[in-house]
């Protein structure tokens, strides 16, 4: 065991951490070995994804990290890939690429690691035709707090009682774990933040890369314009992106992209699969264009791979552009996940609106997963009155997103930054319920310790 790095004491969450021990297994039966010393020193251990997390999952709360980066095998066959837990999302996109096939899941930072994504259940922009991580995972290996490995394929079911819970409305969700009846292994795992086991590897399912996409950034003249867009475009066959960006997102990024519209007061990404799609599917954009109001010779469009590049990077780069600012501004952002029933996205958002334009004017960014009903809220605090104003706003806004339905996390997870939560969207006796599966597979509470649940007393 080695003296922790500080590296692996902070991820993107801000957060800081502490532990005694660190260790970087390559095999699964090293990692298992070092488990079970672990649970005969009643020692806790967090697992370390590459610190791209926004929760504060990995920064751990005394004991050991241990990072699980060395678990490096990458195969990509038809149809499928195995990935170690290492393997970051872009190493997975580039070889699945070079081989003809696509992984659908699209989180936005592409230097997160495979086993962090399979941890939060992580989604992204093109959620909103694919869905997220988990529908994804075809089979998995874990590693468990008893040195046990076990491997599960889809299907295989959970062998032990589960008291289900009821699931939100809304498309998305990873907040606890999404107990149902008869539910597998896999669906219990991904998601699961790290407190139940390590998985080390996945059999990820892969895509035959589509033959034409039109990919397009689309202005408009209000928030209103291009939320009527929204509406009217969520039923456009094999639409796989749907993104929002608010005034202030676009103002933000003129800084450093040329030809965002002065006029512009919102947009919206879109990317969409033209494979054996009937009549004209270019003249039908142009006549969705001109039916919405939209900005349309100032927009964006183009179906080579350079122009998806560009327009991805566009959207990509957003949340590094507001962290910048964050930083200029020397006050943490106040960020939320939460996801609401498509029928309630425009009363969510209305919401939003109207209570940081009066508590928190010019200093809030709103963008995302419109599709889905998940857009993200960065309020910008340029004060410690700003932040103090803020930070009820977060539960505020989660309390709201529960009563229409929705969710406290669509893909971020919880971890440590945001347990809390939890306890908004369940009742005692549901979180009790996630607690019961905690203890089986984890009695002495070793594992993620701090993370979804406050440490046992």
């Amino acid at each position: 065991m080695a003296e922790v790095p500080q590296a692996y004491l902070e991820d993107a969450s801000g957060l800081t951490g502490h532990a005694s021990q660190f260790a970087a297994p390559s095999t699964a039966g090293e990692l298992a070995a070092i488990l079970a010393d672990c649970r005969r020193r009643l020692m806790p251990v967090t697992f370390a994804g590459a610190g791209t997390g926004l929760v504060g999952g990995r920064i751990g709360d005394g004991g050991m990290i241990v990072s699980l980066e060395r678990f490096q095998r990458l195969e990509i066959r038809p149809g499928h890939a195995i990935a170690g837990a290492g393997i970051s999302l872009k190493e997975l996109h580039t070889a699945a690429q070079a081989s003809g096939q696509f992984y659908p899941p699209d989180p936005t930072e592409w230097t997160a690691s495979v086993g962090g994504t399979i941890a939060t259940n992580a989604s992204g922009s093109r959620s909103f035709l694919y869905g997220s991580t988990r529908k994804w995972i075809r089979s998995l290996t874990a590693v468990f707090i008893d040195g046990s490995i076990r491997a599960f394929r889809r299907g295989d079911r959970v062998d032990f009682p589960i008291s289900p819970l009821p699931a939100p409305l809304a498309r998305k969700h990873t907040a606890g774990y999404p107990l149902r009846e008869s539910m597998d292994w896999i669906d219990l795992l991904c998601g699961s933040e790290g407190t139940l086991a390590a998985v080390v590897e996945a059999e990820l399912s892969l895509l035959p890369q589509p033959a034409a996409l039109l990919s397009g950034v689309v202005f408009f003249p209000s928030p209103h314009a291009a939320l009527s867009a929204v509406d009217s475009w969520r039923p456009i066959p094999q639409l796989r992106m749907l993104e929002y960006l608010d005034n202030s997102s676009l103002r933000i990024l003129s800084a450093a992209y040329n030809g965002i519209p002065a006029a512009a007061q919102s947009a919206l990404l879109i990317e969409q699969q033209l494979d054996a799609l009937p009549g004209d599917p270019i003249g039908l954009w142009i006549d969705r264009l001109d039916a919405a109001n939209a900005l349309a010779e100032q927009s964006w469009f183009g179906q080579t791979a350079h122009d998806r590049e560009r327009f991805r990077a566009l959207r990509h780069s957003l949340p590094e552009v507001v962290n910048q600012r964050v930083h200029r501004n020397g006050f943490p952002k106040l960020n939320t996940d939460y996801a609401v029933p498509i029928e309630a996205s425009q009363a969510m958002l209305d919401n939003y609106v109207s209570r940081l334009e009066a508590e928190l004017p010019g200093r809030y960014a709103i963008f995302g997963h419109i599709g889905d009903a998940h857009v993200h809220v960065n309020m910008l605090p340029e004060s410690q009155a700003d932040f103090d104003t803020g930070l009820p706003l977060t539960i505020e806004f989660a309390r709201h997103a529960v009563s229409l339905g929705g969710t406290v996390s669509a893909e971020h997870g919880l971890g440590r930054k945001k347990r809390n939560l939890l306890a908004i969207e369940f009742s005692e006796p549901q979180i009790d319920a996630m607690r019961d599966v905690k203890r089986r597979l984890d009695p002495a509470w070793l594992l993620g310790r701090g993370v979804l649940f406050a440490p046992p007393s």
